[in-house]
């Protein structure tokens, strides 16, 4: 058990290597100069190389690497190239906004996959259960994005009920914060809701035919009290998978859908620095949204071993 959770947390060390390097080499070979767009066409030369000065950027690119890295490790990943402010705080703040989206639209995807998964495993030979396949797969075919322009047709513009985007504090107005996520939420999460659904669906639909399901309903179980008790365990396995992967594209989603609804997330922050050709401010980000989807599959491996009894016994 200890062995594997080493060997597992050794692979995750050595992702996070190799994705910083991919990361640094790649904002290093995009063309064009930093410190000149940062202070604009009609710089002088020299002030141009007193700011790639400043910046560190006249120094080999392994000095510079190792720099960066370690001022990821130590919180402090430097200055924006445009703006002067110091990048940690932001990332603090816009990570807050970022969590809290995508963290409550993966809590709504849950509640809402996992029992109509099963119900439309129970009885997919059904009517009810063909519908909400009908249903799900129309989800699947939603983008987010899309998703989230015809909530806001629907409920912010024709009806009037949720205000179509912004974003307010939970501690400055929590009625406003309230209503300014139910949007987003749903945009995101019904839509990873409805990939979910199919593969919770396939889960169970795989533990009814199982032996071991029958012998507990032989035993008097009812098939709900057998699914229940010996089969949504088993059935955790496959989706727990899946939910780690969802949680990576939900970051990724979050970037679109944040923009749609002007929230002031990592995302919002993303495209500001890109469109601003600010790269070290791009670099930061993308490798927190690495981190965080290395990290979270490091989370399912270790699930495994909670949820599957079997791992844990080859494991020792």
């Amino acid at each position: 058990m200890l062995l594997r959770l080493l060997n597992r947390l050794g692979i995750l060390v050595a992702s996070l290597v190799v994705s910083s390097v991919v990361v640094f080499a790649f904002m290093a070979v995009l063309p064009g100069d930093p410190a000149r767009v940062a202070l604009g066409v009609n710089a002088s030369d020299a002030a141009v190389a007193q700011l790639r000065t400043d910046f560190g950027l006249d120094r080999p690119l392994p000095v510079q690497y190792v720099s960066w890295v370690t001022g990821l490790v130590t919180f402090d990943p430097g200055t924006s190239y445009v703006s002067g402010i110091a990048i940690a705080p932001q990332l603090v703040d816009r990570l807050q906004v970022t969590l809290i989206l995508v963290g409550v639209a993966m809590l709504l995807a849950l509640v809402v996959a996992v029992p109509m998964g099963t119900v439309m495993a129970v009885r997919h030979r059904k009517l009810s259960g063909l519908a909400l396949s009908a249903v799900a797969q129309l989800g699947v075919a939603v983008p987010g994005f899309l998703a989230g322009i015809l909530l806001i047709t629907v409920f912010a513009v024709t009806l009037g009920w949720l205000p179509a985007n912004g974003w307010t504090p939970p501690a400055q107005d929590p009625v406003m914060f309230v209503k300014q996520l139910i949007l987003p939420v749903l945009s995101l999460g019904l839509v990873q809701a409805a990939v979910l659904t199919r593969y919770v669906r396939s889960a169970v639909l795989d533990v009814l035919r199982e032996d071991y399901l029958r012998t507990a309903r032989s035993k008097g179980l009812t098939p709900g009290r057998a699914l229940v008790r010996h089969g949504l365990r088993n059935a955790a396995v496959p989706v727990v998978t899946v939910l780690g992967l969802q949680l990576a594209t939900l970051l990724i989603g979050a970037v679109v859908v944040e923009r749609v609804f002007v929230i002031p997330g990592l995302g919002s922050l993303l495209l500001d620095s890109v469109s601003q050709r600010d790269l070290i401010v791009v670099q930061d980000v993308v490798m927190l949204l690495v981190v965080a989807v290395l990290v979270v599959n490091f989370v399912v491996d270790l699930l495994y071993l909670v949820i599957d009894p079997r791992l844990r016994a080859g494991a020792r």
